[in-house]
């Protein structure tokens, strides 16, 4: 019996949303009488804070405090349409779509202003806490409260907003064949070190170190939460996660997730986490898709470590105890005698 010690590294590009072009999202952005604001959507929030990063993303455009924005996320009957929460297209597709009903809505609230304050609209800014001033004179200034009144009971104005984001499709050239199929791309690296028992064919995760690209990271705690938890459950899946196959038949398996097999807290190993912001040109603020990515490039890189650790190489997940025992005779079989 031996343990021995080994490391992966892995790298990977990821497209924010689905290729090829389109990939539609709608918003709809509205103020209620008292100066705040509502977001409608057909998003769903699965608990990556889509909701927090949407308030962000208005409160931004608009000028206001984000506590002053509520979303909506509706159903699919009575909000505005949406292609789904999926392909880690979320912050990039419906974060653009508020982004341009913001800017409508805030042009129409800045114009409302204008009136009350008797000046162009184009000298106006807002503060971000609540108030709307001219630029270079800040005492002259009209809250976003009190234009909200102004906009609904003295000038009949709906301080509200659209907005779509589509894709542009991108044609293949005809010659090379070559397209665009996304508009952006994240990325990451990671080294994975791993300690594994020749005997058992245990494999035990010591340290996972994840390096990841994805653009301006709008809420540096929530990116850090999911980059996290997203290297967890690629080691999961490297690892542990599987619903087939079942020895020798099917009525072997788990019948609900205390039968499933998970990584608890003693088997996580020591992570560090490094966020690169390289905005992305075609961004909410610079913004490309974390999502999907997070948990990607753990599998590879935990697979390589192995390979470096006992010299053979298991391609199917998860990476069992047996498969690695499995990987580790065929490889004494196949050797030479002597």
């Amino acid at each position: 019996m031996a343990l021995k010690r080994g490391r992966g590294v892995a790298a990977i590009n990821y497209p924010t949303g689905m290729n090829l072009g389109g990939d539609p999202s709608q918003a709809l952005v509205h103020s209620t009488p008292t100066g705040s604001f509502m977001v409608t959507l057909s998003s769903v929030d699965l608990g990556q804070g889509l909701r927090q990063v949407m308030s962000q993303i208005c409160a931004e455009t608009i000028g206001v405090p984000t506590e002053a924005v509520t979303i909506d996320t509706a159903d699919t009957d009575t909000g505005p349409h949406c292609m789904g929460t999926f392909a880690s297209r979320g912050t990039h597709r419906i974060g653009n779509a508020i982004v341009q009903a913001a800017r409508e809505a805030r042009d129409v609230m800045l114009e409302v202003a204008a009136e009350e304050l008797e000046v162009d609209a184009g000298d106006l800014d807002t503060d971000g806490t609540g108030n709307i001033h001219v630029k270079g004179a800040p005492q002259k200034s009209i809250s976003v409260f009190d234009t909200a009144l102004a906009a609904h009971f003295k000038h009949g104005r709906s301080i509200s907003g659209r907005g779509m984001f589509l894709v542009p499709r991108s044609f293949p050239e005809t010659e090379t064949g070559a397209m665009k199929p996304a508009t952006c791309y994240a990325h990451a690296c990671v080294v994975a070190d791993v300690e594994v028992d020749d005997e058992t064919g245990d494999v035990t995760v010591l340290s996972v170190k994840n390096v990841y690209d994805v653009g301006r990271a709008l809420n540096p705690k929530m990116v850090e939460q999911q980059l996290v938890g997203g290297s967890w459950m690629g080691i999961s899946h490297a690892l542990y996660e599987t619903t087939e196959p079942y020895y020798p038949d099917r009525d072997h398996g788990g019948t609900d997730f205390n039968q499933y097999l998970m990584p608890g807290p003693g088997n996580l190993a020591d992570t560090e986490t490094i966020v690169i912001e390289r905005p992305a040109t075609d961004g909410p603020y610079g913004a490309k898709g974390v999502g999907e990515m997070c948990a990607n490039p753990q599998i590879p890189a935990v697979a390589n470590a192995i390979f470096d650790a006992v010299g053979v190489r298991v391609d199917t997940m998860p990476i069992t105890p047996e498969r690695v025992l499995r990987a580790l005779k065929a490889r004494s079989q196949a050797a030479p005698a002597g």
